[in-house]
């Protein structure tokens, strides 16, 4: 079964970035989003690379036309994911990944009920916090940045619950082999196949990522944020 849609959601600073990439190259038939945006480059950025850069009015008429699967304005400028990557992944017998935040990822289900959604969570503020600034040394990212994205992750991680899956990126390598059988699972499951016992392990695997199995792994980071919903 082709056509699969997964959405995955993280704080910045979580690793998703990495476990995207890592995903992409170990699993096959898997295309990736590109986001559109309104906001200009920054550095070596291009266009159709880390984002398809259009203009306001270009960007509205989209809107307009109904081609975004989910969109929103983030500090005055326009980001959303076209509904033509999911149509082209289908009629090319693939899936799809959407790197997509929490909002954007209400929106996808609503339209996409079916789709796989997974929240990628660090293991607590504090590791975060150090995985920001050692980012904004290589960045030059004005501490402010530093700390409303602290902010927004406390804001972003109390929507866990209306994800699927929960993954806490503690150790890089099993938090990849975790998404690997997350997707792999989902492809097998919907397919109808008998399992091989490959096919099992990886069943197992997804399975203690699963929202209702997550309980114990949540609450340490919960807590870490003085949050305890």
């Amino acid at each position: 079964m082709s056509g699969i849609l997964y959405i995955i959601s993280a704080p910045s600073g979580s690793g998703k970035s990495t476990l995207v990439n890592e995903l992409r190259s170990i699993v096959p038939n898997l295309d990736f989003s590109i986001s559109y945006t309104t906001r200009p480059p920054r550095g070596s950025e291009q266009n159709g690379r880390e984002y398809y850069f259009v203009t306001r009015p270009e960007f509205e008429r989209m809107i307009a036309e109904d081609k975004f699967l989910e969109y929103a304005e983030v500090f005055g400028h326009y980001y959303g994911t076209a509904r033509r990557f999911l149509d082209e992944a289908k009629a090319s017998g693939k899936d799809l990944l959407l790197d997509i935040d929490v909002q954007g990822a209400e929106q996808v289900r609503k339209k996409v009920p079916d789709a796989v959604s997974i929240f990628v969570m660090p293991p607590n503020k504090e590791i975060l916090e150090r995985r920001l600034r050692r980012r904004s040394q290589t960045e030059k990212m004005d501490p402010k940045v530093i700390e409303r994205r602290l902010e927004n992750a406390e804001k972003e991680i109390v929507n866990y619950k209306k994800y699927g899956y929960i993954l806490v990126n503690t150790i890089l390598e099993r938090a990849v082999d975790e998404l690997k059988a997350i997707v792999l699972s989902e492809r097998t499951r919907r397919s109808g196949k008998t399992l091989t016992a490959e096919d099992q392990e990886l069943a197992r695997i997804a399975e203690g990522c699963l929202l209702a199995r997550s309980h114990d792994k949540v609450q340490p980071v919960l807590q870490s944020f003085r949050t305890n919903l």
